[in-house]
């Protein structure tokens, strides 16, 4: 699926689209939620740049390949792939986000306090 932003498509994954795109295809997966958030679950292997300082972190991102964004529910994503998109990168947005994510069953790891992943039992 496509959604129109701004007057471009971004394009959306699927929880489990994006899922197998970041295991078998290389897709980088970045969380824009806030620190705090993380503690409610993260992907594994996911960067975690919150969408308050991706503008300055932006070149933390890969330029090739594709890039999907993640948040709580898709808003953010969606924003954080327009940033991107401008800077030239490939970029996608997990659709539902990481309430759509859980919901489908999705690997997640915990982050303690100090943002650190554990594994989620």
């Amino acid at each position: 699926m496509n959604i129109v932003l701004f007057g471009r498509k971004t394009n959306t994954l699927a929880p489990a689209e994006a899922w197998a795109a970041h295991g078998d295809r290389g897709l980088v997966l970045v969380d824009v939620r806030q620190p705090q958030e993380w503690r409610s679950g993260v992907v594994p292997g996911a960067l975690r740049i919150p969408l308050t300082e991706l503008s300055h972190r932006i070149d933390e991102l890969p330029s090739e390949g594709t890039v999907a964004f993640v948040c709580r529910s898709g808003h953010r994503s969606l924003l954080a792939a327009r940033r991107a998109r401008r800077r030239g990168i490939d970029v996608a947005s997990v659709k539902g986000g990481m309430v759509a994510w859980s919901a489908a069953g999705m690997p997640t790891l915990t982050a303690d306090r100090d943002s650190s992943p554990k594994e989620a039992s």
